[in-house]
């Protein structure tokens, strides 16, 4: 493929110790570097120190950077990711490279001490900032470098503070419309789901923009202008749920029980909260007849269900559910009773942006409380530098909780689609 006039740019000035491409999703920053940018900087190393590549998980940097590579150079130039004495590692054009996640600093502290003569870095934003620290203090070969991507973020992220440092970095800025390559229905499709976000402005434009105010601005919108019918899912139209999970938070200190049935479309082309309900919470037998009570209604309504994940910070809680259940004519659904994944509060917010921007988030009216919920979720604004949703007790932030147990392990699926 050939390249564009911005990435040609690129690699015409990428001779700082710093180059680093920020901006929009899918804008042709990645791959530059797999196809012609990581080639170039590995095969020219001296061997004056090692060769890193850094994600946010290992997995993530597999995902993003060294399977496409994979694609494009073959697996005998850019080897599966093995176990070596030294930790994880590559083989990349015939060169030993470390590869790390580097969500904690911990993963780097593996080779501690060690002078890196190249890096390269994927989702630099996501990473933690101990590790970065710990990274520039160790770029101090004579012909070291750093090259790295990473979407914006909130303006006062530590990133961004570092970027708009007198450090020696050339910084290029996408935004989507700088990758002609992709074809124009895909974008429109990107676009319209994180319209009303602030996905869009980081996203879409490449700004670096604060997280404020409501969080689902088109949901809400759509219930205020009393036009609830985009994402209400219509009533002439025969539902045939997939599968049907439910997800359960368990209250405390304030907070209270939340449970929600979601029905997931055939090939994950979306989801239909089914139900909701929110109690006060009380001791585990109340908590176990209530929600019998939830699930035998969800069940008399769609004949199955498929597995309930639970907050796994109650494992006692957890624990004494499945023994009420498996005392009920509803026994079997003891073994499918697991613990929530727990993926980051703001991946799960981004995939239900997604999901409502894509047209493929509806509610029945027997989720009342978690179209209240989503309608009324707000972000925080109260630290800087780091997006947070408002969970103070003024938001339904349970009923929130529960809907993206149930969706969450689905994350994947529902991206592909």
């Amino acid at each position: 493929m050939p390249l564009t006039e911005y990435q040609q740019e690129f690699l015409l000035h990428c001779n700082h110790r710093w180059n680093v491409k920020t901006g929009a999703t899918r804008s042709g920053k990645t791959y530059l570097d797999c196809a012609v940018t990581i080639p170039k900087r590995v095969m020219t190393c001296r061997g004056e120190g090692l060769i890193v590549m850094l994600g946010n998980t290992l997995g993530t940097l597999e995902r993003n950077v060294l399977s496409p590579m994979r694609d494009i150079w073959g697996a005998e130039l850019v080897s599966q990711i093995r176990t070596g004495p030294g930790g994880n590692e590559v083989t990349l054009f015939g060169k030993r490279v470390f590869v790390l996640g580097a969500d904690n600093k911990k993963h780097i502290a593996r080779i501690q001490g060690a002078a890196f003569e190249y890096c390269y870095g994927d989702e630099i934003t996501t990473w933690a900032e101990g590790v970065f620290q710990m990274l520039k203090s160790r770029l101090s070969c004579p012909h070291s470098h750093f090259d790295g991507t990473c979407n914006p973020d909130n303006p006062q992220h530590w990133f961004k503070c570092f970027l708009d440092s007198d450090a020696d970095i050339y910084c290029q800025a996408y935004t989507i419309d700088d990758n002609p390559t992709l074809p124009r229905a895909f974008v429109d499709n990107l676009k319209r789901e994180y319209a009303g976000t602030v996905y869009y402005a980081r996203f879409i434009l490449g700004q670096w923009t604060a997280a404020q105010g409501i969080i689902y601005r088109t949901f809400a919108d759509s219930l205020a202008d009393g036009g609830d019918d985009r994402f209400r899912w219509p009533r002439d139209r025969e539902l045939k749920p997939w599968r049907v999970h439910i997800g359960v938070d368990f209250g405390g200190n304030g907070s209270k029980h939340s449970f929600v049935a979601v029905g997931v479309l055939p090939m994950h082309a979306g989801c239909v909260a089914l139900a909701s309900r929110r109690i006060e919470p009380g001791d585990v037998d109340r908590l176990a007849a209530d929600f019998m009570l939830f699930a035998e209604t969800v069940f008399a309504r769609w004949g199955e269900i498929h597995a309930i994940f639970c907050d796994s910070a109650e494992q006692a809680i957890i624990k004494q559910l499945r023994s009420a259940l498996a005392h009920t004519r509803f026994g079997w659904l003891a073994g499918r009773v697991y613990n929530a994944k727990k993926s980051p509060i703001n991946d799960r917010i981004r995939l239900t942006s997604i999901l409502m921007g894509g047209g493929r988030f509806w509610y029945l009216p027997e989720a009342g409380s978690l179209r209240d919920a989503l309608a009324t979720a707000l972000w925080s604004g109260k630290h800087h530098g780091k997006d947070e949703r408002l969970d103070d007790g003024t938001t339904d932030v349970d009923s929130l909780d529960a809907f993206e147990y149930a969706i969450e392990r689905d994350m994947d699926a529902y991206l592909r689609r």
